[in-house]
């Protein structure tokens, strides 16, 4: 089994998307808008949008706007890199792909966003909610081979949230609930791309029979960081959801392991490769800031669609003149761990935890995001 650990630590290559984009985005005229509806493959939804939507309701579709708009600034970007061939997005970076159906996809997959974007913040406004607006973002990619796995990455992450968001419009029973279905459709095209991403990686279009599942808070708090600080026009504690100390992987005492290789060419510091003969119970190494209570907490992995494991952590240690610690937990990888996304997150409490709603709800820190393919 060979594994990803991903640690976000910003490169930014060319300039980074500027809103609005030529095509008007993220408020275009009627025209525009139908020039991007061509592009995407297809049309806003036409049926009634809801005129009042539950706090959670609200909550959720100002997290999808704010992850759609982050995804837009990333293709945009991802975009003008390979068509103005910057250093590491040439022809040769994306071979044997064939460069014109590369474009071509990457220009439909951007629009397609945009559309997702422009309609959650449609939802917003017909329930009298202020839409959300575009922040200044930072990509930790400097190539076309790092920015698809990137891409596929977050696509994870959104893979693992819609589904959340769909119970929550459902059990809710408001005038979201029949919206749904319109989810359903989201996550579809969702699961189109990330098969796309993981081809072009020389991977199974798909990961596992069951993905792995998340929620609003967990992605919120994966993608946050990549949001640069005081750059959206209204704070993100407008979203709604909370916010979560940070927790990173931390290489300490792993290189010594003669399973774990760096890779050749890491487009974050902290990304390791484990050669396939990672046994079960690996042990990782984690770093938090002004983290106080190891002794009431664990570490909670969500992996597919079984029960979160729960790890307890040791070696805890406080570096002296400072607020930042280390402890290490296991990587039980045999205990029901799916190809693909692998979520961890230190939690207050020991659990049993029953799914992914109940792990945020008690976490502290994180998410770590792992990819095991």
């Amino acid at each position: 089994m060979l594994i990803t650990i991903i640690a976000l630590a910003a490169t930014v290559v060319a300039a980074p998307a500027k809103f609005p984009l030529p095509d008007g985005f993220p408020n275009p005229s009627p025209d525009q808008l139908l020039s991007i509806e061509k592009a995407a493959g297809g049309f806003l939804p036409n049926a009634p949008l809801p005129t009042i939507l539950s706090p959670n309701a609200t909550t959720a579709l100002k997290l999808l706007a704010n992850n759609e708009l982050f995804e837009v600034a990333f293709f945009d970007q991802l975009l003008t890199n390979i068509t103005t061939n910057v250093p590491g997005y040439c022809a040769n970076d994306t071979a044997p792909l064939n460069r014109d159906l590369l474009i071509k996809s990457i220009t439909a997959i951007k629009n397609q966003e945009e559309l997702h974007a422009i309609g959650a913040n449609a939802f917003l406004l017909s329930a009298k909610q202020a839409p959300i607006q575009p922040c200044q973002y930072t990509f930790p990619v400097s190539n076309f081979k790092n920015a698809i796995l990137f891409a596929q990455t977050f696509t994870d992450l959104a893979l693992s949230t819609i589904p959340s968001i769909q119970l929550l419009f459902a059990r809710d029973g408001g005038e979201e609930a029949p919206n749904a279905l319109t989810l359903g459709s989201i996550l579809a095209q969702e699961g189109q791309q990330d098969g796309f991403f993981r081809y072009t990686q020389r991977k199974p279009p798909s990961a596992a029979p069951f993905l792995t599942g998340g929620s609003p808070s967990i992605a919120f708090n994966a993608l946050r960081k990549l949001i640069v600080r005081d750059s959206c026009p209204l704070p993100l504690s407008t979203l709604g959801l909370p916010e979560w100390g940070s927790l990173e992987w931390s290489e300490n005492g792993l290189w010594a392991n003669d399973y774990i290789k760096p890779p050749p060419e890491p487009a974050w510091p902290n990304w390791i490769t484990i050669h396939p003969s990672l046994r079960n119970n690996n042990t990782f190494t984690f770093s938090a800031v002004g983290f106080e209570a190891p002794d009431t907490s664990s570490l909670v992995y969500l992996s597919g669609q079984n029960l979160p494991v729960v790890v307890s952590i040791d070696n805890f240690q406080r570096f002296r003149g400072s607020n930042y610690n280390e402890f290490r937990a296991k990587f039980p990888v045999e205990s029901g761990f799916a190809n693909g996304l692998t979520i961890a997150v230190l939690v207050n409490g020991k659990g049993p935890f029953a799914n992914a709603e109940a792990v945020a709800s008690a976490a502290i820190l994180g998410p770590v995001v792992f990819e095991l393919n």
